[in-house]
């Protein structure tokens, strides 16, 4: 039986809290929390859900689809027009993969920290 339990955060690994949340805030229009500092920003959403941004010294992103440095998770972002929201957050600072494994379907981009994150096509 599974714990009464709410999902209510989710915090990444990164290299500069402030950055990353400025480019999640850009791409989501998220509201960025009061408290948020040097080495920790947060975002809130309407619904409550926290998304956090902490400093790790020595940071190493991810190397997807090479597992040498594992994803570690990845968010799925669902989107009206794949080719649309694809050049935004490339403009906003995202970075895209060359190995790409239904682009028809879904794009595999990366934020400016390293961690992979999908469009879906509604």
């Amino acid at each position: 039986m599974p714990l009464p339990m709410k999902l209510c955060a989710i915090t990444l690994d990164c290299p500069d809290p402030q950055a990353l949340a400025a480019f999640y805030q850009q791409a989501t229009g998220l509201e960025p929390h009061p408290k948020s500092d040097a080495d920790f920003a947060g975002l809130n959403s309407v619904d409550g859900l926290f998304i956090g941004f902490q400093r790790v010294d020595d940071y190493r992103a991810p190397r997807w689809p090479d597992q040498s440095v594992p994803q570690q998770f990845h968010f799925d972002f669902e989107v009206e027009d794949l080719d649309e929201a694809e050049a935004l957050l490339l403009e906003l600072g995202a970075g895209k993969p060359d190995h790409q494994p239904n682009e028809d379907r879904w794009r595999v981009l990366t934020d400016p920290a390293g961690h992979p994150f999908c469009l879906v096509s509604r």
